[in-house]
């Protein structure tokens, strides 16, 4: 068994997004729904759904942002509000 980064990809309420993807990464999107499927056993409704988990990994394992974010925060002082939590673990 393969150790995919994305786990069981959430049902969340749909919101439609207009995105133009290179021919070469809508072919790498389709072929990591189809391994997913398989490794899961649950079907990918279309590689689409596959961005925003994908997107929310990124942000989440970003070292480097999540420092930045951490720094941004402690600058804004004591009454601002604090950073948005992350994503959970896929």
């Amino acid at each position: 068994m393969t150790k995919l980064k994305l786990g069981l990809i959430a049902h969340d309420k749909p919101v439609k997004v207009a995105l133009l993807l290179p021919g070469a990464l809508h072919r790498d999107l389709v072929a990591y729904a189809e391994v997913l499927a398989r490794e899961t056993g649950h079907p990918i409704e279309g590689p689409v759904k596959l961005i925003v988990p994908m997107l929310e990994r990124f942000i989440a394992t970003d070292r480097e942002f999540a420092k930045a974010r951490r720094e941004a925060g402690s600058a804004a002082g004591p009454g601002a509000s604090p950073p948005t939590p992350g994503p959970s673990s896929m």
